[in-house]
C-alpha cells in the first residue's frame, strides 16, 4: 500500500516538474512526502524481521 502512494506522488512529482507548473512548493513537498512514505515502509519492514 505504502508503495502504491509511493510510487503515485513520484509520478505526481515528475509530472509537475515535466509542466513547469510548481504551485509554489506544493510540487517539492510531494517529493518529500514520497521519500517519508519510503523510510517509513523500509523501518517497518525492519522491524518485522
Amino acid at each position: 500500500m505504502l508503495w502504491t502512494i509511493f510510487v503515485i506522488l513520484l509520478v505526481l512529482w515528475g509530472l509537475g516538474l515535466m509542466t513547469g507548473y510548481t504551485m509554489g512548493g506544493v510540487l517539492h513537498a510531494l517529493l518529500v512526502i514520497a521519500i517519508v512514505v519510503v523510510l517509513v515502509q523500509v523501518i517497518q519492514g525492519r522491524r518485522r524481521t
